[in-house]
């Protein structure tokens, strides 16, 4: 199984599959569309980048006209509030779709930017949404993505200890980078310590201790932004808290 590198790219399908981690490939498939058949679909599809590490791939208060889903790389959003401080809200890993909470104000309410070398799969959503109309699995996997958006956004809310915040974010990854057909047990954290403890609501120096503590007790192997994941279960259970599972 691959580790996910910096950087780390989908399959890119052919003229009948799907890219790997395309977020809408199940809703067409379930429908009996491939590739061939969603001419009308690939018509809408702009592969955009490559965005370079710290680029915007966009700004809060832009007019949004489109969601994209991530092909490689890793994407932050976040926002800056009055007093100039930035408030982390999310990453996102290969086959995420970014730009979802901007559907009702019709624009962005956050930045995202490129924390590697990121590559973009652009979908027009008013045509996307028209085309929803006549695929129901498409219409409900927009759903899902939100559902999902949600989700991430309410991880970290409730009162938990720093080691359970941390422990729940790796697990979180672990599981997202499995669904993608890399590791779960081994991975690069894009983000700096500092978007970790911003997102997670710690110091930045908490999460290096908090890292150096799960390194000393066996549970991870550290080197650097390489993670190796040693005893899952206790990992797991350090999470169950936080992610209620």
């Amino acid at each position: 199984m691959r580790t996910p590198a910096s950087g780390a790219i989908a399959d890119d399908g052919d003229a009948l599959r799907f890219c790997s981690t395309c977020a809408f490939s199940s809703a067409c498939l379930s429908q009996g569309y491939d590739k061939s058949a969603l001419a009308e679909l690939h018509c809408l599809v702009e592969h955009i980048g490559p965005f370079r590490p710290g680029e915007r791939i966009f700004a809060e208060g832009d007019p949004f006209n489109a969601i994209a889903a991530v092909r490689a790389g890793t994407v932050k959003t976040s926002v800056v509030d009055a007093d100039g401080r930035e408030q982390v809200h999310g990453f996102f890993l290969p086959g995420e779709v970014i730009g979802l909470g901007a559907i009702h104000a019709e624009r962005y309410p956050c930045n995202a930017v490129a924390l590697d070398t990121v590559m973009l799969c652009r979908f027009s959503f008013p045509m996307m949404a028209t085309l929803a109309q006549r695929m129901p699995g498409l219409q409900g996997q927009l759903f899902r993505l939100l559902s999902q958006d949600i989700g991430k956004a309410a991880l970290m809310a409730g009162d938990h200890s720093a080691d359970e915040r941390l422990a729940a974010f790796l697990v979180s990854l672990s599981r997202r980078w499995g669904e993608r057909g890399f590791s779960p047990r081994r991975f690069t954290l894009a983000m700096a310590r500092a978007d970790i403890g911003n997102y997670l609501r710690l110091a930045s120096e908490t999460v290096s201790r908090v890292l150096r503590r799960l390194q000393d007790d066996g549970i991870l192997a550290v080197h650097g932004r390489d993670v190796e994941i040693l005893d899952e279960d206790r990992l797991r259970a350090l999470a169950r808290t936080v992610l209620r599972d």
